[in-house]
């Protein structure tokens, strides 16, 4: 038996290719003792991965570390930006593309992007400034059936990819050189919309509140209070964020004593509603409705289901620890298309960390990952997590975990029922217990 039961998808980023066999030959070797030989259960048979010459486990990981380090690197020969998140750059072969297109489109991208590697965030403003926004416009100039549910398809297309890229902006405060700190202040403003997104409420409550909190007690959109397979359960969590979120952060920031965040958070969700009721009142019904109530319904739905599906499992020991209430997805959809943002544990270990940078701290820090217990998957996302949590299907969750540290002594069974067991609804007295009676609501 292999730990892996599903073949790494051929799309999976280089690093993650790197990072998934490690993992695997790790638990090659606690199973045999020796190193894992080429044959049909080698996880990367079919699958382009950069091979290193070293047989010690050790200098494998090394050589692993310093190759991803060089890829990161402006200086090194060896540094490969991102410009699409379709295709890797040295992937694109073609001379007289590469000659004439490509490379002198990297240079002049890499002097106008905040960090060398980020070219694919210019070509996805080129993007949303040629497709999404003419669109939205003719839709609303001149409302037409068969073009409505197109643009809304478009837009349900690019939203995982446009918060991921929004994700970096809003912890990195932009995501273009300072210089051009006016375009990265504006854009927003009008792409946000668009995408489904009310004005600065990601950032705020995001960076202002989720990463303060944790997913701890007082975070208002933490999963602790509810049974993470109960589909009752997640209707009304998501219920709430919907109806009740533009007044809920900022009275948390009022609480907290924060009055500036309160004043913020609530000016920046009544303007955007009061932008939407005008829209639909004096300009276009219709198209206000494609253009953006649609995707903000959208939207807000796949950001609960994607927090439920990465908080979803919390240690009921350590429940305050990042590595055990967070975890790890090394996936195509969540980290080809998304940044990264399979990453999750190191991205609450340190939320200012560069996406680029998550696989290298990863295995920089995977001993200890090891030794906290902390939850790595494979082959699916948080959608499906989320999707696998409410169907029950603890096997398949099981068999898309890679397991690490004690969880390799486990049968696939075993670590079906380990899973089980992290999803149980924290009481209001084990609250009381793990965090303190402050933030418990005991009667």
């Amino acid at each position: 038996m292999v730990n892996l039961y599903f073949q790494p998808d051929a799309q999976l980023t280089v690093q993650d290719r790197m990072v998934l066999d490690i993992l695997h030959k790790d638990y090659d070797r606690q199973k045999s003792n020796t190193l894992p030989k080429e044959g049909a259960d080698s996880v990367d048979s079919d699958v382009k991965h950069t091979r290193f010459d070293s047989e010690s486990p050790e200098e494998l990981e090394e050589q692993a570390l310093a190759h991803m380090k060089d890829l990161n690197n402006p200086t090194s020969s060896k540094f490969e930006p991102t410009i699409f998140v379709t295709r890797d750059y040295p992937d694109i072969t073609n001379p007289l593309l590469r000659k004439y297109i490509v490379d002198p489109y990297v240079r002049w991208g890499r002097s106008v992007v905040r960090v060398d590697t980020d070219v694919v965030m210019l070509t996805h403003l080129f993007l949303y400034l040629f497709t999404s926004i003419p669109s939205a416009l003719y839709l609303l100039y001149n409302f037409h059936w068969w073009h409505a549910p197109l643009h809304t398809a478009m837009q349900l297309f690019y939203m995982g990819s446009y918060t991921l890229m929004m994700h970096q902006h809003i912890h990195m405060r932009g995501i273009l050189n300072k210089k051009l700190a006016w375009i990265d202040a504006a854009f927003p403003y009008v792409t946000d919309p668009l995408m489904g997104h009310t004005w600065n409420s990601y950032y705020f409550h995001h960076v202002k509140h989720h990463h303060v909190e944790g997913n701890g007690p007082n975070d208002l959109s933490s999963t602790i209070r509810y049974q993470r397979d109960d589909p009752w359960h997640f209707l009304h969590y998501v219920g709430r964020f919907y109806v009740l979120v533009w007044l809920d952060l900022p009275r948390y920031f009022l609480r907290t004593r924060k009055p500036i965040l309160a004043l913020k958070a609530g000016v920046c969700e009544v303007t955007s509603y009061a932008f939407l009721y005008a829209m639909f009142t004096y300009v276009n019904a219709r198209a206000t409705v494609f253009v953006f109530l649609i995707p903000l319904a959208i939207m807000r739905l796949g950001m609960m289901i994607g927090n439920w599906g990465q908080h979803a499992f919390v240690d009921e020991h350590e429940p305050g620890s990042d590595f055990r209430s967070s975890i790890t997805v090394i996936d195509v959809a969540s980290n080809r298309y998304c940044f990264n943002d399979g990453y999750h544990t190191s991205h609450h270990l340190n939320p200012l960390r560069h996406w680029r940078d998550h696989p290298v701290a990863f295995l920089a820090q995977k001993e200890q990952y090891s030794d906290e217990h902390a939850l790595v998957f494979y082959n699916i996302d948080y959608l499906m997590i989320t999707f696998s949590l409410l169907s029950k299907n603890y096997m398949h969750l099981a068999r898309c975990l890679v397991p690490i540290g004690d969880q390799m002594k486990l049968s696939v069974e075993e670590r079906a029922e380990m899973l089980r067991s992290k999803t149980k609804a924290f009481s209001e007295e084990e609250i009381a217990s793990k965090w303190g009676k402050q933030f418990a609501k005991l009667k």
